[in-house]
């Protein structure tokens, strides 16, 4: 798995275990819903830290919590 796929089923889990959308996420971290649905969808393949940081905020948990999964265990460099 690469790390935008990470990143991406990350904010899948996270919105899962807090019960949001990804309108809701967008709304609460301030960010546009297009740019949460192109880290969804992959279209953003390098989702940004600023991004990923915001979405933290949203979510009232801390940026070492994000990466403190599984997913990012045994990341291809591609």
């Amino acid at each position: 798995m690469n790390l935008s796929e990470a990143v991406r089923l990350r904010i899948l889990q996270l919105c899962e275990q807090n019960h949001i959308t990804i309108n809701g996420l967008a709304m609460l971290s301030g960010i546009s819903q297009s740019t949460v649905n192109s880290i969804i969808d992959g279209t953003s393949k390098n989702p940004t830290l600023l991004t990923i940081l915001r979405i933290c905020l949203g979510l009232q948990i801390e940026l070492k919590d994000f990466f403190d999964d599984e997913v990012f265990f045994d990341l291809d460099d591609e």
